[in-house]
């Protein structure tokens, strides 16, 4: 898998931007010793970017689609307003256990409501506006995720999509027998279509699409 930036770039932007949280560095350091695929978890650099993102818009209602062992979850709930509220939904169970352990020890463990089950069927049944929703779930469903949330979304609210560069591979897609790239492809195209938002993508980590509807 090809990096997007340059590790040695990489260290020293992470060197240099403020630290994560003892909370967040055991958490990070669990999920590498015991989960399987500690690649998907959001990690240092990504979680700062999460944690100033909500911040800065001091949300009351938040989204996640796509838990895995909580860390996003913990960086984004860091911005929320008193009484805000953030769902987040993962369809693996057995991530539970790992979530509500570390979600305890935060100031914000009443502010996180955990959903386990299929976040297409989740969605549906939580009757809330957000200010912003995160997607980092199964890419092939991306664009049902985004179609399902974005009249969730407020109007000036952010939703985020991780992993829509595919270690580089949206750039030249027919070097690689992979479906997935495809529908990242996909996604990225259908948002930048979207008279509804305006969007950039940033090449953090595995590639973050930022969208802010109109």
């Amino acid at each position: 898998m090809s990096e997007i930036v340059n590790k040695k770039i990489e260290e020293y932007i992470e060197k240099n931007s403020s630290k994560e949280s003892k909370i967040l560095k055991d958490l990070n350091k669990e999920t590498n010793l015991k989960i399987l695929n500690p690649r998907m978890l959001s990690g240092h650099l990504q979680g700062r970017f999460l944690s100033i993102i909500s911040r800065l818009v001091k949300p009351k209602k938040i989204l996640e689609i796509g838990t895995y062992t909580g860390y996003s979850a913990i960086c984004l709930s860091e911005g929320l307003v008193k009484n805000g509220i953030i769902h987040t939904i993962d369809i693996n169970e057995e991530l539970s256990t790992i979530q509500s352990k570390y979600f305890k020890k935060t100031h914000n463990s009443n502010s996180i409501i955990q959903h386990v089950g299929d976040a297409k069927e989740v969605i549906k049944k939580i009757d809330e506006i957000f200010d912003i929703i995160f997607i980092d779930a199964d890419k092939e469903n991306y664009i049902q995720y985004y179609n399902l949330c974005v009249d969730k979304l407020k109007s000036g609210g952010i939703i985020i999509a991780d992993n829509v560069l595919w270690y580089g591979k949206v750039v030249a897609p027919n070097s690689y027998d992979d479906e997935l790239t495809q529908y990242l492809i996909d996604f990225n195209e259908m948002v930048k279509n979207d008279d509804r938002v305006e969007n950039i993508i940033l090449p953090l980590r595995d590639g973050l699409n930022i969208i802010i509807k109109n």
